[in-house]
């Protein structure tokens, strides 16, 4: 599978995004040039997971909010979405946002960038390891 360029992914794209190894548990990094929207990836119980960094409820950046535990809370009106899945929690969100598949091996994360809210990867985008 070929890497795309920064801002020039489609879905189904894989995207390298460097060394993550510095990235702590309960610690976000924001990659502003994936995807449409940017993609917001989190260390949670040492996986990672990626969700498109835009509240589905305010049109605004998730990277900019809080994350407790699993839930990624939006610094606007508080909408909450799983890391794990994109799932929402309930209003002021009607419906999730995007879950990317993330990999990493020899010390890389690739990101895989997924077309919908719908089209989230079966293991919902836990890190997975060679």
């Amino acid at each position: 599978m070929a890497d795309a360029r920064a801002g020039d992914q489609a879905p189904g794209d894989a995207v390298e995004l460097g060394d993550l190894s510095d990235l702590g548990d309960g610690e976000m990094r924001c990659f502003e040039d994936v995807g449409a929207d940017g993609i917001v990836v989190c260390r949670v119980d040492g996986d990672l997971f990626a969700l498109t960094d835009n509240c589905s409820h305010a049109d605004t950046p998730l990277s900019e909010g809080r994350l407790r535990g699993h839930g990624l809370i939006c610094p606007l009106h508080g909408a909450s979405f799983d890391v794990r899945d994109g799932t929402h929690s309930g209003p002021p969100a009607w419906e999730g946002v995007p879950c990317h598949r993330v990999t990493e091996s020899d010390g890389v994360a690739v990101v895989v960038i997924a077309s919908g809210a719908d089209d989230r990867p079966s293991d919902g985008g836990r890190l997975q390891s060679r």
